[in-house]
């Protein structure tokens, strides 16, 4: 904790040192895109797009899971999301999944989660049903990954903002993975009849 503490304390001191860049950020954001990812650690958005303030509007989730629209039951995640579009008026929405995914993985290999009901809950209301017929052999489970990713992407279309920037081609929609110890990023592509995830 220490070392958090240092780096809070110095950053004034070095951001005033920059270019004053972070000055500009006082009137406003205006992102170019939207980045939903995992909670976990070991994805760092800004790192990964090379990306500096206020570029990326970021919604972190367990399992970067995008919640089901409901104007009965409204949650923060969908709330951001809405935000995201209809107010900073973002251009394009990334659904990054990783290698590694302890989320994906629980689910995957029907995981005893019984000691963190909340996470529990969680999963079994916003992961992929499809997620269960997955195999789960390869500690990296880099296809049930994938496939998630885009089922998120299918959630997202089905929030009405997001419907409605879609048709008139104001918003794109991406799937991408990560795999978190190379560093490589993987985007899906459509090519023929064929769905792949495919080197940036």
């Amino acid at each position: 904790m220490q070392s958090l503490i240092d780096h809070a304390r110095a950053f004034p001191t070095r951001a005033r040192q920059s270019t004053g860049e972070l000055s500009g950020l006082a009137s406003g954001q205006s992102p170019e895109a939207m980045f939903i990812t995992c909670s976990d650690s070991r994805v760092v958005p800004t790192l990964i797009t090379n990306t500096r303030p206020g570029d990326l509007f970021e919604l972190r989730t367990a399992g970067n899971i995008v919640p089901e629209y409901s104007t009965e039951h409204p949650a923060g995640e969908m709330a951001t999301i809405e935000y995201a579009v209809k107010v900073l008026g973002v251009r394009d929405i990334i659904v990054c999944g990783h290698s590694h995914c302890g989320a994906v993985g629980a689910v995957v290999r029907d995981e005893d989660l019984t000691q963190v009901p909340a996470v529990r809950g969680w999963l079994e209301h916003g992961a992929s049903p499809a997620l269960r017929d997955d195999e789960g052999d390869s500690p990296d489970v880099a296809i049930p990954v994938q496939r998630h990713a885009l089922a998120q992407l299918d959630r997202l279309r089905a929030y009405p903002c997001v419907a409605e920037r879609l048709a008139d081609g104001r918003l794109g929609l991406h799937a991408w993975y990560y795999e978190v110890h190379t560093g490589l990023v993987l985007a899906h592509q459509t090519i023929g009849d064929d769905a792949l995830f495919l080197p940036l």
